[in-house]
């Protein structure tokens, strides 16, 4: 299975006591970054989740947000944390006494320091187990979207693979019939200027040009890397960064071919061959 390491999912749940909305968005990266963004009350969940990405996730950039609003009660009811507003009141009179006067503490300041009042109706427990759970469902959904990107991509692939093997093909094709033409372009140009080479001298020279001009082994390269493409594609497990490297060797076949050309249609060839390999690597480049 090939994955794209595009892709977006979001789940949300209602319930009494609220909403919950978890939104996931992947695209590519060298290695995995996952990104978690957490309300106060989920805090606690984060080492779950990023240990949860990198069990299910080999490379992106990952970015994961959490979203809880809670349902406002028919009738306020806090809860005032007594334990903690007495420890503050103690500081407070402790610092006091250090610094030999007064100091400003109301009850708003109190009021607002974290911890102090609570909502006595959430159950935090059980809605950090309904967020955890509704995470697993949306990076199911976020890596079922990049198994199906992924699919699309390596169709492109095997269709480019396809059509690099068929240029590749022609050229083998052609060679024997453009070597003969440049030996008779050769032996025309040496009539035409009424010249005469010794025959040893003659085959010497159609030898260096046939060896300037053979890409036999170019060709087979090719046709070595684009077999090992296929293998890798069918193969399990990331397969992005094998895919980007074989690029490269592809990539480099096709300019050696290009600067070896003789005529026009090889050119030409060389041209087809760098465009394909080039649609190809901006599709691997978001390949896990």
């Amino acid at each position: 299975m090939m994955l794209s390491m595009t892709a977006f999912s979001r789940q949300q749940l209602e319930s009494e006591w609220g909403s919950l909305t978890w939104e996931i968005r992947s695209v590519n990266h060298r290695y995995l970054e996952p990104s978690v963004r957490l309300p106060e009350t989920f805090r606690s969940l984060e080492a779950t989740i990023r240990d949860t990405l990198r069990k299910k996730l080999a490379r992106g950039k990952v970015e994961c947000q959490l979203r809880y609003q809670a349902t406002a009660p028919e009738q306020a009811s806090l809860t005032l944390n007594e334990e903690l507003i007495n420890r503050l009141l103690e500081a407070n009179k402790h610092i006091s006494a250090k610094l030999g006067g007064p100091t400003d503490l109301n009850s708003i300041d109190i009021l607002r320091w974290p911890g102090v009042v609570t909502d006595q109706e959430a159950d935090t427990d059980a809605i950090q187990k309904e967020a955890l759970q509704l995470f697993n469902k949306a990076l199911d959904e976020l890596i079922e979207n990049r198994e199906r990107e992924g699919e699309a991509i390596k169709e492109m692939l095997n269709q480019r693979i396809e059509g690099i093997t068929e240029i590749v093909a022609q050229v083998r094709q052609l060679m024997p019939d453009i070597l003969a033409a440049q030996r008779q372009n050769m032996l025309d140009k040496l009539a035409d200027l009424e010249a005469e080479l010794e025959p040893t001298r003659l085959e010497q020279e159609v030898a260096m040009l046939a060896q300037k001009a053979d890409v036999a082994e170019e060709l087979d390269r090719l046709d070595s890397h684009l077999q090992e493409c296929a293998r890798v594609i069918t193969t399990k497990g990331p397969k992005g960064r094998r895919l980007d490297f074989l690029m490269q060797e592809l990539n480099r076949e096709a300019n050696t071919l290009s600067s070896k050309s003789l005529v026009a249609d090889t050119t030409m060839s060389a041209v087809e061959l760098k465009v394909l390999i080039e649609q190809m690597r901006e599709q691997i480049q978001n390949i896990e």
